[in-house]
């Protein structure tokens, strides 16, 4: 039997400095980190970019609405947390440099429990290049709530908001869509599967072969090398975002943000050919997967027509729009050149 050690038995600064002990510092701005009443952070003093912005982000996850234990691992959510965070940052054109983790914990968890999710915090921030420098616990009578505040910099100059789209401007994105989205049908048509819930009695295929469209979910990444790459090449994105909640409500924000319409070509969006393959088993519209699945976190952004011939060498980045004068419309062409209305269907936390 696994030893279990009851999260009461350390109490709660017991507890963070368990889960917070040997976490060294890594950014020059973090003054102090962990075990005072505040984190204190100094960046001007660390400054060479000229002008820096603070930036500011923050997600809350609740079990039972963002995440379900039976399947996610609690290494792999507290990675995710993390990343979600970092990719807001990105979005803006900055850089992350420190997180605050809230949690609100039931007593079904132990501190073995917390340790995991824990490890996939510091792995998260050891990638990323991002301190740990607060936050808070709390008992919980429904579950885990997990809220993270991401702070991060960039000179002001650099900083890419939604609202800066123009007329004729390039509309990209990142990675492939809709993957993340067809690895949680995967694990939810597996959930299912093991309750003995399936209706049709049809043979449940394992998830050999499928490993990618798992990372995708489970295991997300933050775009930090585009934005790298985007920086190399000379590219400033007009309006930029990470796309948590679909390609379609995400475009139309940026639109409705920009005062502008949109073309969106539905050949031109990068599917992955695994979640191409289950879209058909599980009778699904892929292109209808990649404009609304969600939590891909890849990036949307726009740019001028004049970076086209630096956008051709970059890996990984698709052409897959331009932007229109807003009395046009945000329009979706398709593969036989038909003009749709483009809907956000995309997550929506209060409808969905």
């Amino acid at each position: 039997m696994n030893n279990r050690t009851e999260i009461k038995t350390l109490g709660e600064f017991g507890l963070i400095k368990r889960l917070t002990e040997g976490m060294k510092m890594k950014q020059a701005s973090t003054v102090v980190g962990v075990g005072d009443d505040a984190a204190v952070l100094n960046y001007h003093a660390v400054s060479d970019k000229g002008d820096q912005r603070t930036l500011v982000t923050t997600d809350l996850l609740l079990e039972g609405v963002h995440f379900n234990l039976e399947y996610v691992p609690l290494k792999h959510l507290g990675y995710k947390a993390c990343v979600v965070n970092f990719s807001d940052i990105y979005a803006m054109n900055g850089t992350p440099t420190q997180i605050t983790v809230g949690l609100g914990i039931s007593s079904r968890f132990s501190v073995e429990d917390l340790d995991e999710l824990y490890s996939g915090i510091r792995l998260a921030c050891e990638k990323y290049g991002v301190d740990l420098v607060g936050g808070d616990t709390c008992a919980s009578m429904n579950g885990l709530t997990i809220a993270i505040t991401c702070l991060g910099t960039a000179s002001e100059q650099d900083i890419v908001r939604r609202n800066g789209a123009k007329v004729n401007d390039l509309i990209c994105v990142t990675g492939n869509l809709g993957t993340a989205y067809m690895g949680l049908q995967l694990l939810e048509r597996e959930r299912i599967a093991m309750q003995g819930k399936m209706q049709n009695g049809s043979e449940i295929k394992a998830f050999e072969g499928r490993e990618y469209l798992l990372e995708r979910q489970l295991k997300p990444e933050a775009r930090r090398d585009i934005i790298e790459a985007l920086r190399k090449a000379g590219i400033h994105p007009t309006a930029m975002m990470d796309i948590s909640d679909g390609l379609s409500s995400e475009l139309m924000h940026i639109c409705t943000q920009s005062n502008v319409g949109c073309a969106l070509y539905e050949d031109k969006l990068p599917i992955d050919y695994e979640a191409a393959a289950l879209a058909e088993e599980m009778n699904l519209n892929i292109v209808t997967c990649a404009l609304n699945g969600g939590e891909d976190y890849e990036l949307l952004f726009t740019c001028d027509l004049e970076d086209y011939e630096k956008l051709v060498p970059l890996d990984d980045v698709y052409l897959v729009g331009h932007i229109t004068k807003a009395e046009y419309g945000t329009i979706l062409i398709g593969r036989n050149g038909e003009e749709l209305p483009l809907r956000a269907q995309g997550w929506n936390a209060f409808n969905s």
